[in-house]
């Protein structure tokens, strides 16, 4: 089966679908670890049905469809169904907690959530909070749509939203229409949805098309372990399968053997990994001899350090590149596959397209090697930051991720430090703010701070320095840990509290987190208990 030509005429991501259930109607598009599997041909049916189905509902261009599903066929079809109907995908994550998903649905204004037999509960107590945070509106109750379980009365099973045979839509005309919200952290330090519109996605999944060589054939077989609903997963890895007419064999979550099994019995040849993937790998036996179909392996979404890289060819022969990319490129900015001989450490150079520039504290552009911050051009940028477009790139197109780097001898891009104090648990951002915000409820706890600290299985954890004078130090901790735990994901929970006098501050009054990093390093090397 070819692959579309470069410039095709394709206007967004969900038509690539059509123009691949054309040229190879019979040939595996998806494939479940279970056994589901969808072709070409019947991938379009479903998101022709999802999108007729979305309309009956009463859902009309510009609405927004919240997603609380897992890796599995009905993501993908409900994620491309919404794009057909030019309505507005919102992806969040499954494992958000019913007072994160309240916060999501006030602020999107979700008119229907689709979520599975695991995720409708939290939908379910997520929907009583919505009232009052509307910012004094009458909130409009979600339609609940049921994947997998028995509907409740008043929500509406996934097989009655997709029943009735595609109808046609109109074709997207305006290509700076909306596509999809993705909840990022944005410069705020808060979470924030990023607006992505199908211009951007689409120039995003050209982009990374243009590379050489490519990251995808359409003979590959890629595994689709990282999830879906976080842009690396949805745009990079899916949005190239649609692209180039490959397979994706979906994962909904990644254990060190069954996902092994899985690349073996389902021949992967292109592994799209986090980085704490290559830790969780590292004492499994035959490791060469298990990734045996394996061409290529890409890592994305945290940095991943030379050591590992070099470990990890060296025992299993197989190369793995790199790339650095923002929720609000759409995701993928550089990548070590345009470099010729990158070295230890580099992220690339920038993709076809895609412009990068170093600027100092004053905005100034910056020649040389001197670190400064990165700002990106191209049309791959978000529209800044839902609903009134803050922050977005300036009149001139550039965009300050908020990264320091520099460039190398080759041009290609190294990453320094965060100016923004994000911390990044298995790829995933966890907001300082946020965490510190719920920490702070807890009886006794005056002040609180959150950094990152390295770990190794998943790059890094999430500690919190509290004050609380008043308290046990082992109360406290007790509370703080089950107040998160009720409170916050599984990846923004504290592995770590620690009790303390007071913190660090600087002279203007924020909290030294450079300070509290010192203390971190200094425990690590031994030098304090």
């Amino acid at each position: 089966m070819g692959e579309p030509e470069r410039g095709s005429a394709v206007r967004d991501v969900a038509e690539l679908v059509a123009t691949a259930a054309e040229a190879a109607p019979d040939r595996l598009a998806l494939v479940e670890a279970s056994g589901r599997s969808l072709t070409w041909a019947q991938l379009e049916d479903e998101v022709g049905r999802v999108a007729t189905g979305l309309g009956a509902a009463g859902i009309v261009a510009g609405f927004r469809v919240l997603v609380v599903l897992g890796n599995r066929l009905e993501f993908v079809t409900t994620y491309l169904g919404a794009l057909r109907a030019q309505a507005v995908a919102v992806p969040v994550n499954p494992g958000s907690t019913p007072e994160e998903l309240t916060a999501m649905l006030a602020d999107s204004g979700a008119r229907v959530v689709v979520a599975g037999a695991d995720t409708v509960g939290a939908v379910r107590a997520a929907l009583t909070g919505l009232t009052g945070l509307t910012g004094g509106r009458e909130a409009v109750p979600p339609r609940v749509v049921v994947v997998g379980a028995p509907p409740l009365p008043g929500e509406q099973a996934y097989d009655d939203l997709r029943a009735e045979p595609a109808r046609p839509v109109p074709p997207l005309q305006d290509p700076e229409k909306l596509a999809c919200l993705l909840y990022t952290a944005g410069t705020s330090g808060r979470p924030r949805a990023a607006m992505l519109t199908h211009r951007a996605l689409l120039a995003n999944v050209e982009q990374v098309a243009a590379v050489e060589p490519p990251l995808m054939h359409g003979d590959d077989v890629v595994l689709g372990v990282l999830p879906l609903f976080h842009v690396y997963g949805l745009n990079a890895v899916l949005g190239g399968v649609l692209r180039h007419r490959a397979k994706l064999v979906l994962v909904d979550r990644f254990d060190p053997e069954g996902t092994l099994d899985v690349i073996d019995d389902e021949a992967c040849s292109v592994l799209p990994v986090a980085p704490p993937v290559f830790a969780r790998w590292r004492d499994a036996e035959h490791l060469a001899e298990r990734l045996g179909p394996v061409r290529l392996v890409l890592s994305g979404s945290a940095p991943l350090s030379a050591e590992a890289v070099q470990e990890f060819v060296g025992r299993t022969g197989v190369p793995v590149h790199q790339g650095y990319g923002l929720t609000e490129a759409a995701p993928v900015v550089t990548s070590t596959l345009r470099s010729a001989h990158p070295a230890p450490g580099s992220l690339g150079a920038a993709l076809p397209g895609i412009e990068l520039r170093l600027v100092d504290d004053a905005g100034r552009p910056l020649d040389g090697g001197d670190p400064g911050e990165i700002q990106v051009r191209g049309p791959n940028l978000f529209s800044g930051y839902w609903p009134d477009g803050a922050d977005a790139p300036d009149a001139a197109g550039w965009w300050s991720t908020g990264d320091v780097g520099y460039l190398d001898a080759q041009g290609d891009l190294v990453l320094v430090d965060r100016l923004r104090d994000l911390v990044s648990v298995s790829g995933f951002n966890v907001y300082p703010a946020e965490v510190e915000d719920v920490v702070g409820e807890v009886e006794g706890v005056r002040a609180a701070a959150v950094i990152g600290v390295p770990d190794e299985h998943t790059g890094e954890a999430v500690v919190v320095y509290v004050v609380a004078p008043d308290a046990d130090p082992a109360e406290v901790t007790d509370a703080v840990h089950r107040h998160a735990g009720a409170r916050l994901a599984r990846f923004k929970r504290p592995t770590r509290v620690e009790v303390v006098a007071e913190l660090p501050m600087t002279r203007v009054g924020t909290v030294h987190r450079a300070g509290l990093r010192g203390v971190e390093r200094r425990r690590t090397l031994g030098l304090v208990d």
